[in-house]
């Protein structure tokens, strides 16, 4: 009969243990609490939390990334533009994770939009286009900064897309193709110098040599009576000057 109670004793004592039991991965940090109290910490492996009278938080602290929304911002010279980003972060105090927050993700993510809307609202529409690496860093700053309280350390922000208006993206395409024809016509006008300027050098050195001045023009009748079906007649520069002598 005590062997009959036994048992069953002995089983709720095992299971009793047993659930007592809890695994820390390597990738987690864990607080224990003893009657709503903090406790202390649970490094990696099996820790005893006794049933009942302790619980326990498990945090995970590898880099997070936290997608921050399409935001509606208005740039400092009144252009709205919609911006998203990423930030990555990870938990650098376990305690201060699960003490100081609720709810640390979604602090985070709040935190992100608010401040990238405050950062594009100080830069310019032709800043942030051209700057988007150091906006960047400035919204990670500040992040950085507010988090701190938390345990959180944010490892990096990146802009993924800057999407602006129609209408500015028309407005964008029409003075890029516009700047493209400016360089276009310098590029052509610069050359047009050069041509003329070695065309200039060309003929005072043709004029100083009469040889060369006829050879110069058997080389272009050469090239202009290539087609078969062209005629031309040539009178001999002789032949002027005896025209002149009948005169």
């Amino acid at each position: 009969m005590a062997i009959e109670i036994l048992i069953p004793v002995v089983f709720v004592i095992v299971i009793f243990i047993l659930s007592g039991l809890k695994q820390i991965m390597e990738y987690e940090r864990g607080l224990k609490f003893t009657l709503g109290r903090y406790s202390g910490d649970m490094t990696p492996g099996l820790n005893v939390v006794i049933p009942i009278f302790q619980s326990y938080e498990r945090v995970d602290i590898r880099v997070k990334t936290v997608d921050v929304p399409k935001q509606d911002c208005i740039t400092k010279d009144n252009v709205s533009v919609n911006v998203d980003a990423v930030a990555y972060y990870y938990v650098f105090d376990v305690k201060k994770s699960i003490l100081d927050v609720e709810d640390f993700y979604y602090a985070i993510s709040q935190l992100s939009q608010t401040t990238m809307r405050d950062v594009v609202g100080e830069v310019t529409l032709d800043e942030l286009l051209a700057n988007r690496d150091a906006i960047s860093q400035k919204i990670k700053k500040i992040i950085d900064a507010g988090s701190d309280q938390w345990g959180i350390k944010v490892d990096r922000v990146e802009l993924k897309h800057v999407e602006l208006p129609s209408s500015m993206q028309r407005m964008m395409a029409r003075e890029a193709e516009a700047e493209r024809e400016k360089r276009g016509i310098i590029i052509k006008s610069e050359g047009e110098i050069i041509a003329a300027q070695n065309l200039a050098k060309a003929s005072m050195t043709l004029a100083k040599s009469p040889g060369a001045m006829q050879l110069r023009n058997l080389q272009t009748i050469n090239d202009i009576s290539s087609d078969p079906s062209t005629k031309f007649i040539f009178f001999p520069m002789e032949f002027g000057e005896m025209t002149k002598k009948f005169k």
